[in-house]
């Protein structure tokens, strides 16, 4: 099968939460947000995410919503270009009211693996998670 366009559905709670939070690490809005949906592009390729009330993408599914307290649905990863960018990110994310998580392997929140890349996961408002990272070797 080859797709025309392939994106993301993920539920809120708040949508004008999510606006902020998306907003104040620099993401642009795809489109105007709704009352039950926001959207927004991500990365150079203009990957789109969008976020429905949670009411909302379960009537869309058919089904029950994932409980983000008891595992994930997903996680994505976004790279970025320099170690500068990747610290200025983890700062961005923590006012925006994103939370770093900790890394129980490795006993610290961000840290650097054995192939070369910086690492931190963090959790949106609503708990969705994200992995950044950059590779010094690239």
């Amino acid at each position: 099968m080859r797709t025309k366009q392939i994106w993301a559905n993920l539920g809120v709670v708040n949508i004008e939460r999510t606006i902020t939070f998306y907003q104040s690490l620099g993401f642009q809005l795809n489109g105007s947000p709704s009352d039950d949906l926001v959207s927004f592009f991500f990365g150079v390729d203009n990957f789109v995410i969008h976020f429905f009330k949670k009411e909302k993408l379960e009537s869309s599914m058919e089904g029950s919503y994932a409980d983000l307290t008891k595992g994930n649905e997903v996680m994505f990863s976004m790279a970025v270009d320099s170690k500068d960018e990747y610290d200025y990110w983890i700062n961005i994310i923590n006012k925006a009211g994103g939370k770093i998580l900790f890394d129980s392997n490795k006993d610290r929140k961000a840290f650097y693996d054995d192939n070369g890349y910086y690492v931190c996961v963090f959790k949106d408002p609503d708990s969705h998670k994200f992995n950044l990272l950059y590779n010094e070797n690239m």
